[in-house]
């Protein structure tokens, strides 16, 4: 039913848009194709635009990560990567998989925050699981978008925002281009990436391989190893309609050498305490996008997407924070196999229209269906490293879900208004089928339903041409996952009025660009986030209400466009552009409800402050960065073992053609001056950062 409700109002939308306009469409007519090419301007770093296809930016706050402007990043290094944009905590590990925090939210695998490629949801499961466990290799991606907050309410109900991976299109210059690239490093690094693209008559191809490796930093089990592949095909066909098709592959394997004590860290942060444990995530994915122009104000976009992902994992049992497994229980291990197959379909629209005596007001709008089944077993091996074991625990679980949304945004001379809604209907259930561990309650065979109305407002107003002050309120939202809808484990219950997390947020800002070659951005936001989900004992219960406040401040300057305005020169023609630029978040973040009431919610330091120097020129990218991170602890309790004192991070990167456009050489330093820090804790220990490490390799381009 569910299913058939989702596809019908899709189905409707399609028809009244792509029918509807008959006049309209008779009025194209065809003409040659004409491609322009040109350099990618070099700019300072900048918030999105005010409409985008059918997303609507204005009155939100925004960041804009031109990955083609820094030097080639390896290893997909988020540290390097996000630098200019203040509110986002990297909780580094030693793995390939990803931990982003988001201004005291918690980062393990970014599962407060929405992930996408190109648009698309990259999360195991949007809303049972949302934990992102890849993100697309850097060498394929062209710019990343970041929305902050309820601002995102077009993307999703996550209190952290959106992050949209948007990949690179195909080269539309020609019929063929190719780009390889090789690169290697320390402790066995070894990068690999080629790329072919072009454009024949209307139909554009991008199609890629990448392949990483690394023995890691520690004394063992710390290898690691990538394998992506994937393509993307364009066509433009008549009466203003686009396609794209995209499908990818990834598989990922690393090994897991446990965490430490802080005695540890200090005396040997290379040591492994976990010999055995492994962990692997296997991922097939694809996308059909559609757009369609109506007419001169009316367009059309519509994607549907779905795919495979199975998260597995080996793990010793016994130990404890930091320590070497013992006791009888460390001859077995736990062997948990999780899989998800997901698909959805996601229609939207936009009319640009006049009314109120203003021109240029524009109407965004549509409905998301998402489903997906998730099958999961867990066994018990007869030894530490076995691959397999007896059955212990068998469920299926399934999530549908129908979101409606809409924004308006209204022209009103200097000021632009945009007013949101989001419609979240989501059902989701699980159905234990085997479950050694519940000897005296019956296996969960439960069902639940949730609708959740969230509502945002943002606003913007142009002081001058190049100065505008903007705001932002909307609401949020944190679905239960599977786990807390009905835990499997061992006398676990579920409090009877367990309520979903629900949040709120407000930006308020100043941004601007008074010169070419310096722009800012300041702005106090805060944020409620009530009613958090936890475990009080063994009840999977709302365990407190948090409140997050602070500023962000970003200012970026180009040197020489600074120095010709004073002396009335031109060097920057010849020298190119220097950019110093320096962000800096400064966080108040406590519990105000709850057992942890008068705390500091994880992953929530006082200061985050990030700045560097970038050069520029044709043939020359350098760059020197550093991030610097206020202590904090890595749990809600605040107990002494889970400090992360701080650190500050510098990085050294370079990319240099030496023959035409054809040939370039690149290289860094990672943690330039070997700082001893860790950035990571969990319930195992401390996961330990990297000393200073080197990498370097060769890109050629066809």
């Amino acid at each position: 039913m569910i299913c058939k409700a989702g596809f019908v109002s899709v189905g409707v939308l399609l028809l009244v848009f792509v029918f509807g306009p008959a006049q309209a469409e008779q009025a194209y007519v065809a003409l040659p194709d004409v491609v322009v090419t040109a350099q990618r301007e070099k700019r300072l770093a900048d918030e999105l635009p005010a409409v985008e296809g059918a997303k609507i930016y204005s009155g939100k706050k925004t960041s804009y990560v031109d990955l083609q402007q820094k030097p080639v990043i390896i290893n997909n290094n988020y540290r390097q990567a996000l630098d200019q944009t203040p509110g986002l905590l990297v909780s580094e590990e030693s793995t390939p998989l990803i931990s982003i925090g988001y201004r005291g939210l918690a980062p393990d695998r970014v599962q407060f925050t929405q992930v996408l490629k190109d648009g698309v949801p990259i999360t195991a499961d949007m809303y049972g699981y949302p934990e992102a466990y890849y993100t697309p290799p850097f060498q394929t991606v062209d710019h990343v978008d970041f929305i902050r907050g309820g601002a995102g309410l077009l993307y999703g109900p996550q209190p952290g925002g959106a992050i949209n991976f948007v990949t690179k299109e195909p080269y539309a210059a020609g019929p063929f281009a190719l780009v390889t690239e090789n690169a290697g490093g320390s402790h066995g690094l070894y990068s690999h990436y080629t790329g072919i693209s072009g454009t024949l008559d209307h139909a554009g191809y991008y199609a890629y391989v990448h392949h990483r490796q690394s023995q890691g930093f520690r004394d063992h089990n710390s290898q690691s190893e990538v394998y992506y592949g994937g393509s993307k095909v364009q066509w433009n066909g008549p009466s203003d309609a686009r396609w794209g098709l995209d499908f990818d592959i990834y598989n990922e394997k690393h090994g897991e050498p446990g965490g430490l004590t802080r005695a540890d860290f200090d005396g040997d942060p290379h040591k492994t305490t976990r010999l055995n444990d492994h962990f692997e995530l296997n991922r097939y994915a694809g996308a059909l996008n559609f757009e369609k122009d109506l007419d001169e104000a009316k367009s059309l976009y519509w994607k549907t997407f779905g795919g495979y992902y199975q998260r597995l994992s080996w793990r010793q049992r016994g130990g404890g924070f930091g320590t070497l497994p013992s006791g009888a229980a460390s001859w077995t291990n736990d062997i948990q196999d999780q899989e998800f197959y997901s698909a959805g379909t996601e229609g939207r629209f936009k009319e640009t229209y006049d009314a109120f005596g203003f021109n240029d007001h524009v109407l965004t709008g549509g409905i998301l269906y998402y489903h997906s089944t998730s099958p999961r077993s867990d066994k018990r091996g007869t030894s530490a490293d076995a691959d397999d074991g007896d059955l212990r625990q068998k469920s299926r679980r399934t999530m549908n879900t129908v979101s409606v949304f809409a924004e308006n945004l209204f022209r009103l001379g200097r000021l632009m208004v945009t007013p949101g809604v989001r419609l979240e209907n989501i059902w989701q259930g699980i159905k234990e089928k085997e479950n050694l561990d519940k000897t005296t309650v019956p296996l969960a065979d439960d069902r639940q339903y949730d609708f959740v109305p969230l509502f945002g407002l943002g606003m913007e107003y142009e002081i001058t041409p190049k100065a505008q002050v903007y705001t932002n309120i909307s609401q949020s939202y944190r679905p239960k996952t599977f786990a807390q809808a009905v835990p499997t484990g061992s006398g676990q219950t579920v409090n009877g009025d367990l309520e979903e997390g629900n949040g709120w947020e407000v930006d308020f800002g100043v941004r601007g660009r008074p010169v070419d070659f310096y722009n800012w951005d300041i702005n106090y936001f805060f944020m409620r986030f009530d009613d958090q989900i936890g475990t009080s004992g063994t009840t999977v219960d709302n365990v407190g209400d948090a409140a997050h406040q602070g500023v962000e401040l970003a200012n970026q300057l180009d040197l020489i466009g600074v120095f010709d305005a004073l002396n009335d020169t031109s060097h920057g023609k010849n020298l190119g552009q220097l950019d110093l630029f320096a962000n800096i978040m400064v966080l108040d973040a406590r519990f105000i409800e709850g057992p942890n009431k008068g705390k500091t919610p994880q992953y929530a330091p006082d200061f985050i402050f990030k700045t560097g120097l970038e050069y520029h020129k044709d043939r020359m990218k350098l760059r020197l960065s550093g991030t610097f991170v206020d202590d904090h602890f890595g749990n809600d309790t605040n107990t002494t073992q889970f400090l992360v004192p701080s650190y500050k991070v510098w990085d050294l990167t370079t990319d240099v053609k030496v023959y035409k456009d054809m040939v370039s050489i690149f290289g860094g330093i990672n943690n330039l001056f070997d700082e001893h820090y860790y950035a990571r804790v969990n319930a195992g220990g401390i996961d330990p950062a990297d000393g200073r490490n080197y990498y370097g390799g060769l890109k050629f381009i066809w």
